[in-house]
């Protein structure tokens, strides 16, 4: 995977964040808050665990190694994340823009939340995010149809046909 594609990989994050997020914003205090019994409990709680593992991640390119994420308290409401969504977008993108196609492939090293020592390839925990951030994004398409919400595509094909990417 080259600089190019990890551009566009980070520019389907974005879309596909603002997506949940706009179907997320369709509904009340009450049910953005509610108890699913999922992995997190609620809409607001598993949109604060991607944006908080973005920050993570983010940190750990960065040289820093964050003990505690983000507490899903710190987000309120729809808005508030929304906000720190593209803080974070812009954050990343500045950071993006100073890797090389090189530095893509050079180990870096950080510590878990736990403490312990982990290296990997910088392309590697580029990927990772993103994907991570699918797994999470497809439970709170669940989640809003648990709520009688209406869920919104966030396929990477979608994207692409939407970017008129297609062929």
């Amino acid at each position: 995977m080259d600089r190019k594609d990890i551009l566009t990989l980070y520019e389907y994050n974005a879309w596909a964040n603002e997506r949940a997020l706009g179907a997320a914003g369709t509904l009340s205090p009450e049910q953005f808050l509610r108890d699913l019994g999922s992995s997190f409990p609620s809409v607001r709680d598993t949109l604060a665990h991607i944006v908080g593992a973005e920050w993570i991640w983010l940190c750990r390119w960065q040289g820093e190694s964050p003990s505690k994420g983000l507490p899903a308290a710190d987000f309120p409401t729809v808005a508030s994340l929304k906000d720190r969504f593209a803080a974070l977008d812009r954050e990343r993108r500045a950071f993006l823009d100073t890797v090389s196609e090189g530095g893509l492939a050079r180990p870096f090293s950080y510590r878990d939340m736990a403490g312990n020592a982990h290296s990997l390839r910088l392309v590697d925990s580029l990927q990772h995010l993103v994907n991570h951030g699918t797994y999470h994004r497809g439970q709170i398409t669940t989640m809003l149809r648990q709520l009688g919400a209406k869920p919104v595509s966030t396929d990477m094909s979608r994207f692409y046909l939407d970017r008129g990417l297609g062929a």
